[in-house]
């Protein structure tokens, strides 16, 4: 088996650490390893079809950060997007559910650019 290392802020150790403890994860290693294929396979789902596909994305990002990057992200593929909810949630953070429809190439780039967000912390996609 090969060897990762990899440097995450401490806080984010310290919620790796709980969640090992509380999922009953032997450690660090298998919670990571389930992490990317959860990852890996959204977006083998994603190539997979190259025709238009309907999506759900949900985004949670720092509060503040929609004046900024994150909205340029969705006005720059404002022709997928149907509709958005946006609302404030715990920890001065931001929610938003995202229905989207359009070429899986689109999406791709959507999707990333919105993971390539520094403000992002989480993005889910489900795929309809």
């Amino acid at each position: 088996m090969g060897i990762v290392s990899l440097s995450i802020p401490q806080e984010l150790l310290e919620e790796v650490d709980n969640y090992v403890r509380e999922q009953g994860f032997a450690n660090r290693s298998e919670v990571l390893r389930q992490a990317l294929r959860a990852f890996m396979s959204e977006g083998r789902k994603l190539g997979e079809n190259q025709e238009e596909i309907l999506a759900v994305i949900t985004v949670i990002y720092r509060r503040g950060a929609r004046t900024g990057k994150t909205t340029d992200i969705q006005h720059g593929y404002s022709d997928i997007l149907l509709t958005f909810l946006h609302t404030h949630i715990e920890k001065g953070n931001c929610i938003e559910i995202i229905v989207a429809k359009g070429d899986s190439k689109t999406m791709k780039e959507f999707i990333a650019a919105l993971k390539a967000n520094k403000y992002v912390s989480e993005v889910k996609v489900t795929l309809l």
